[in-house]
């Protein structure tokens, strides 16, 4: 069976800018790109998931847990390698894709349009996305008046009715009540059964034990460990007790140390890639080429005479 979501060598590559000025230069191509600062969030990640899996996500802060969210749902393009997904994906975040400045209910429309929907259907499913949030008459309210918890379970709810192919939790029930969590835990179990995609990407690791087939462990932007979620959490715990026993200095060292080695595999990778550039160019047959062209350009003036 085709994977449902496959990622092959993908790496994620940002820019760094020390002002707006040097981001509009930059998107203007006024800047020079050897000064530019770049940051390899994600780096040479591949792995397939099939129809109907959860996977969970764990990894510290500054893993690359976002970026992989963000790329998982379209969001942003990969820098490097290829992103094959079967399906509509939607992304529950704290506010992802959610205008503070319009009502919930305005909310609900627009992210309906976005999917596709019909003015019928959006009807027909708003009134059941309202009583799922559970927020009252916060729904006629702008969404900057909200709490994170309220954001949370409006963008959940908008999620669960539109029906996306792949879901995309990231630490998006982290800020609910335990009422709301339960009432999510039936709504995967209903998307399991209905062979919906899920990805849960959180901190939580009972709550990624409890609801993963299989877990992957990102690690300063690389996949140090993906398979059975027992057996990740239980490695990335020990990782986690260990990294906590640390004193602060120790955990600045061993961050810059991750860091440092990243960049020098970025740097080889680099090196390797110019080097088999510049061999291509060397193999590239030019005589043969130019010969073509030569005789390209002596038939098309002998048909001009």
């Amino acid at each position: 069976m085709e994977p449902k979501v496959k990622f092959s060598n993908v790496s994620k590559e940002y820019s760094l800018y020390g002002s707006q000025t040097e981001k509009l230069k930059d998107f203007l191509n006024f800047s020079s790109s050897r000064r530019k600062k770049q940051f390899l969030a994600l780096n040479d990640i591949s792995f397939e998931v099939s129809r109907g899996e959860t996977i969970g996500v764990v990894g510290i802060n500054g893993s690359g847990k976002s970026t992989l969210s963000n790329l998982l749902a379209q969001v942003v393009p990969p820098t490097k390698g290829s992103i094959n997904i079967q399906g509509e994906t939607s992304l529950v975040s704290i506010s992802a894709g959610l205008n503070n400045q319009l009502s919930g209910l305005e909310n609900i429309n627009m992210k309906c349009l976005m999917h596709g929907l019909s003015k019928e259907e959006i009807s027909d499913i708003t009134p059941k996305i309202i009583e799922f949030a559970e927020i009252g008459d916060f729904i006629k309210q702008p969404l900057k008046t909200y709490s994170s918890g309220m954001k949370s379970r409006l963008g959940f709810a908008i999620s669960a009715y539109t029906n996306p192919d792949i879901i995309v939790v990231d630490e998006a029930l982290s800020v609910g009540d335990q009422t709301f969590y339960q009432k999510c835990l039936d709504k995967f179990n209903e998307f399991k059964q209905e062979g919906k995609t899920i990805f849960f990407i959180s901190h939580s690791h009972s709550q990624v034990r409890k609801l993963s087939d299989r877990t992957m462990w990102v690690h300063f932007g690389e996949l140090k460990e993906f398979g059975n979620s027992k057996t990740v959490i239980d490695n990335y715990e020990s990782f986690i007790k260990w990294f906590n026993g640390l004193s602060e200095t120790e955990k600045k060292r061993y961050k810059t140390k991750m860091l440092m080695e990243k960049k020098h595999k970025e740097i080889q990778e680099n090196k390797s890639r110019l080097i088999k550039h510049a061999e291509e160019q060397r193999e590239f047959p030019w005589p043969v080429v130019l010969l073509s062209i030569a005789t390209i350009i002596s038939g098309y003036l002998m048909f001009q005479i």
